[in-house]
């Protein structure tokens, strides 16, 4: 194997009297794909910038080889007083290097270059830092958090260009699936130092709950030791007048040892506000359009979102995707047709800008308002550092002002605040920034389990997979469709089309390379298939069918029932002090007759919308 190009050797860094790094190890053979992984606060960050020769490190050392051209893109770019995004580009490149490759760089994520970098948004700013260091084509590339601010087409081409440069990569990302299809090699970062794995991500969590497991077994063999030589020492034989000293002695290195051990962070406890059974429709849009300047951003688009539906909206930066989430939330208004909004709804926020958020205030102030210092959750209070400690705060961070936090402290935080508020309805705008990777499953799974409707807009195709039971995808000219299942589904239904886009969609900011959108079924134009085309003999209702529509409305009046004398039961407030087991059954008869109540309601609807369609 060729020598490393880059070598970190026994890290120590020390914040604020709390050790970050013990020993971390780090090297970077040519060509090599390795991927930085570890909870929010980690270090993953500072090992990064101490391997680009920004930090220097209390103790250790650092090794580059003397002609590697190494690279670091920042989380946030420091564009300094350079006035284009090409000047910018070309500040990066060497001596030899041929300065047309910054502009050709430039083109191909969509900008001329000629950008004042003050007045970029975050996606550009981010697109121009990522041709600063590309240009050069690095030996080593060291990149913290790319895909942050970028859009679906344009990390589809940012993975394509990874994976066909020659250098070495060490990548730090949130986005599972850019991970999966880049590292080849994973470094965990966990309570100060860092293992290796000589495998890509996809191994990455099986391997690290193995090793999790086989330290907790190390640690309840080491508890048990304990245990016995206390017995020893406070037990022993009644005529025994001197203590083995020897003992002793090992007996308080085994204290020391168990208590300098650094116990592994727990995991994020999220769960929402019960904000109530929202209406059965939740909004319904026909025929609306919204235009600003000279074209339609939104252009005659028509869809009806239930309860219990999990929306994606994808689509390129500037597409639309947010005025079209405030017409579907109604805050906005359409130009033209109409959104009918159902009833009950209770909505609940959450801003990527995260502008809500004041610098000055503590994170006590951001929960609770100001307010005292507890916080009502699904009809209960608690106290602030309790809740807190949900999402892996310490009581100590109570007072913490704003602005000392981490940008995953600021997003736990802003998860804390909305799932603090009763609701039925998620809307969620880019909740993935920021986040780790433990934290975003769990977010999954609240998602997954949420008993109201989610609407979410998200460039993390893999997050898009797991949680979303649509999409509604940007196709241009203000032209939205909306397709059954994840991101992934939405591409198989795209494939088989005819026709091609032209432009290549990081430089235009149009939708993924591929075939085109499958028209909806009303577009579709007839087939000329005389198989197809011949027409089937009309579908009548089966007897499971018509069953079911006989049966149903008496076992929903039935339910309807059972739900109002459990309900009443349930808000005795004395029962759960007289009898807390009576309390937790009528409440969990109380959940299924609801879940029920709703899987029979949806059924009814169904059979009734296809009685409605076969007579017609």
């Amino acid at each position: 194997m060729a020598p490393p190009l880059l070598t970190l050797k026994n890290i120590h860094l020390t914040f604020g009297g709390t050790p970050l790094l013990e020993g971390a190890e780090l090297s970077v053979a040519p060509g090599e794909r390795i991927c930085l992984v570890g909870r929010n606060g980690s270090g993953k960050s500072t090992l990064l910038r101490i391997a680009a020769g920004l930090v220097e490190p209390d103790k250790g050392e650092r090794f580059a080889h003397p002609s590697a051209a190494i690279r670091y893109l920042p989380q946030e770019p420091d564009f300094g007083d350079v006035t284009t995004a090409a000047a910018y580009v070309e500040a990066g490149l060497g001596p030899a290097d041929d300065h047309y490759i910054a502009r050709y760089l430039l083109s191909e994520l969509g900008l001329t270059g000629d950008e004042d970098p003050r007045r970029l948004s975050g996606g550009e700013a981010r697109r121009v830092a990522l041709a600063r260091v590309l240009a050069p084509k690095p030996d080593v590339l060291l990149l913290d958090e790319p895909t942050n601010h970028l859009d679906l087409p344009a990390i589809e081409w940012l993975e394509a260009e990874l994976k066909s440069m020659k250098g070495a990569l060490v990548l730090i990302s949130h986005d599972r699936r850019f991970l999966e299809s880049l590292s080849r090699a994973t470094v965990w970062i966990d309570r100060g130092i860092a293992r290796r794995l000589d495998k890509g991500f996809a191994s990455f969590e099986a391997w690290r709950d193995e090793v999790l497991e086989q330290e907790e077994t190390e640690r309840h063999k080491l508890d048990r030791k304990i245990v016995r030589e206390n017995q020893w020492m406070h037990g022993g034989v009644t005529a025994r007048r001197k203590r083995n000293m020897r003992r002793v002695r090992e007996l308080a290195a085994l204290r020391k040892e168990r208590r300098e051990q650094r116990n592994v962070q727990g995991s994020v406890l999220l769960a929402a506000t019960d904000g109530g059974q929202s209406s059965k429709l939740i909004v319904e849009a026909k025929d609306v359009s919204k235009s600003y300047g000279a074209g339609p951003v939104v252009d005659r688009f028509s869809t009806r979102i239930q309860r219990g539906d999990r929306v994606g909206l994808v689509g390129p930066n500037g597409a639309g995707k947010t005025t079209l989430l405030k017409m579907l939330t109604g805050e906005l208004a359409p130009d033209s047709g109409t959104i009918r909004m159902g009833e009950s709804l209770a909505l609940v926020t959450l801003d990527q800008k995260r502008d809500e958020l004041k610098d000055d205030w503590t994170v006590a102030d951001a929960l609770t308002g100001g307010r005292g210092d507890q916080v009502v959750i699904n009809g209960r209070p608690r106290h602030v550092a309790s809740y807190m400690k949900d999402f892996l705060f310490t009581p100590e961070q109570t007072r913490s002002p704003l602005r000392v936090l981490s940008g995953g402290e600021r997003a736990r935080l802003m998860l804390a605040r909305a799932l603090a508020k009763p609701s039925n309805v998620l809307v969620l705008d880019e909740p993935t920034n920021d986040l780790d990777l433990e934290t975003l499953d769990l977010l999954q799974e609240l998602l997954s389990d949420y008993a109201g409707t989610v609407l979410l807009v998200s460039h993390d195709r893999d997050f898009l997979d797991r949680v979303v039971t649509s999409v509604i995808a940007a196709d241009g000219d203000g032209r939205w469709i909306e397709y059954a299942g994840g991101y992934t589904d939405m591409l198989a239904q795209r494939k088989g089309e005819d026709l091609q886009k032209g432009t290549d969609p990081a430089r235009k900011g149009s939708e993924p390379s591929g075939p085109t959108p499958s028209p909806a079924p009303s577009q579709r134009p007839a087939s000329t298939d005389p198989e197809t085309s011949t027409p089937s003999r009309k579908r009548k209702l089966s007897f499971k069918e018509k069953h079911a529509l006989e049966t149903l409305p008496a076992l929903m009046d039935k339910l309807h029932t059972d739900i109002a004398t459990l309900g009443a039961t349930a808000a005795d407030p004395t029962l759960y002090a007289r009898d807390p087991k009576a309390f937790a059954d009528v409440t969990r008869k109380l959940t299924a007759a609801q879940a029920e109540l709703a899987a029979a309601e949806d059924q009814w609807l169904a059979l009734e919308m296809l009685k409605d369609e076969l007579e017609s």
